[in-house]
């Protein structure tokens, strides 16, 4: 009978130790604070092949004194027009139009940060791209899509494929094409406040 009740009394015991051990390791793992997530950073398609440019964004580096590049892959100086006082309706172009072919990869024109991806009525699939010391914003309009993982705030070399060549707004249907504008950014920096520039002699020496 003894024996019994020793036996009983061990058991109860021991659930009670296993119950408070589950109760204790309950409190720390709540208490321990989350691990940290590594979502990855987005990239860019670069056209040579080289690695992405994961480093964060920054004004410190030269920018607007930086040469452009024709922002259309293949298209050479001989083949884009001035069209920047051009009558568009009743208001001036103060951009270019680069025709290529739908899905031409579209370029960027500067090393830079990509500020803004606006859909709107007029521009259609849009890129607001700042240089690297926010003195100049760089347009891109009516594109067909952007580059797979573009997103806002990312970095940009020079010659990086941002997008593609399209008719998306209110392009022509059957004239794909690039509306490529430059600004000069107000102090306060917002996208939609540049003054335009002529970006034709930036682009044809």
């Amino acid at each position: 009978m003894r024996s019994t009740i020793l036996f009983l009394v061990g058991c109860v015991l021991g659930a009670t130790g296993v119950l408070l051990y589950l109760t204790e390791t309950q409190r720390l793992v709540a208490a321990a604070p989350p691990a940290a997530v590594s979502h990855g950073s987005p990239v860019v398609v670069r056209p040579n092949g080289s690695p992405p440019d994961l480093r964060p964004a920054t004004s410190a580096q030269p920018g607007s004194n930086e040469p452009v590049i024709i922002p259309v892959q293949g298209v050479t100086a001989d083949h884009i027009k001035r069209s920047f006082n051009d009558s568009r309706g009743f208001r001036l172009h103060h951009a270019l139009d680069i025709l290529a072919p739908r899905n031409t990869p579209v370029l960027a024109a500067v090393p830079g940060t990509i500020k803004k991806l606006f859909v709107s009525r007029d521009g259609g699939i849009t890129i607001y791209e700042f240089d690297r010391n926010q003195e100049r914003e760089y347009y891109y309009a009516h594109l067909d899509h952007y580059a797979t993982f573009l997103r806002e705030g990312m970095n940009v070399e020079q010659g990086d494929v941002i997008g593609y060549v399209g008719t998306t707004g209110n392009a022509p249907a059957n004239t794909p094409h690039l509306h490529f504008a430059v600004s000069i950014l107000p102090p306060t920096k917002e996208w939609w406040k540049g003054q335009p520039i002529d970006p034709y002699p930036l682009l044809v020496p």
